[in-house]
């Protein structure tokens, strides 16, 4: 699910590859290899969400009080 987030980010964005790996330090081989659905490292995916200003939050269960 996080890396089709990625996906649809780097085809939406507006910035080519190239620049998303200089301002990331993410290899344009990885993002070429995502873009093909690959897979990447854990801290790629980290460091692709924060640059995209995502944040990832677990959801409370339903019925669990304060």
């Amino acid at each position: 699910m996080l890396i089709e987030l990625i996906r649809k980010q780097i085809r939406t964005c507006g910035k080519s590859r190239y620049q998303i790996s200089k301002d990331t330090s993410v290899g344009q081989d990885i993002l070429c290899k995502i873009m093909k659905g690959g897979n990447c490292k854990t801290e790629t995916v980290d460091a692709l969400l924060k640059y995209f200003n995502f944040e990832v939050v677990k959801k409370r269960k339903a019925g669990k009080g304060r």
